[in-house]
């Protein structure tokens, strides 16, 4: 899905994400959606997330998201780390609206009910609602989410070292590939001088 991008997966708007959003019919892959939207992981750590993870034992969800490190990316040094993410007002909502299915330990457990959905089945899911979006050709992927979100709180104004705390990333050389800058931004840059 990547074709036209240099393997970058394609950063997406608030509008497309809104676009593809619609597309997904169950209200369990919409809040997997949401996760990646506003927390900024990998999609690998998604699926891997445990109900205790997003919600206390009363069932209202945390202020924090956590990501084991065990279900997160190693750095090349073979270290993984725990992220732990605010939750975001919008996520907030949509998190106190869904009712996670009753003795799993899972959040997006598999239809058998032997684990967790695999990231396969997520990126299915998501290429089947860009398909469905119109939007096949724009080079979207479950990395689309970690970009945006990046590069959105770059374009917000938030400095460097914030993101990387935020995202977990041990060096600005890896960070550095989310960012994407835009062609006016560059003429800004330059017309600030």
């Amino acid at each position: 899905m990547k074709n036209h991008r240099n393997g970058q997966a394609a950063i997406l708007s608030d509008a497309e994400y809104s676009k593809i959003r619609k597309q997904i019919r169950s209200k369990k892959y919409k809040l997997l959606l949401d996760l990646a939207w506003y927390t900024g992981e990998r999609w690998g750590a998604l699926v891997k997330l445990q109900v205790a993870d997003v919600y206390r034992e009363d069932g209202t969800p945390h202020e924090y998201i956590n990501f084991r490190a065990c279900t997160r990316k190693a750095t090349p040094d073979g270290k993984r780390q725990t992220r732990q993410v605010p939750v975001h007002p919008v996520l907030a909502e949509a998190l106190a609206t869904y009712q996670p299915e009753d003795n799993s330990l899972w959040l997006f457990p598999c239809r058998d009910g032997n684990g967790a959905i695999t990231i396969r089945w997520a990126d299915m899911i998501l290429r089947a609602a860009v398909d469905r979006a119109g939007m096949s050709a724009k080079g979207i992927s479950t990395h689309s989410t970690r970009r945006s979100f990046i590069t959105k709180l770059h374009r917000n104004g938030t400095d460097l070292y914030t993101i990387k705390k935020i995202t977990g990333h041990r060096d600005f050389k890896s960070l550095e590939k989310y960012v994407d800058i835009d062609s006016d931004r560059v003429k800004g840059a330059i017309n600030a001088l």
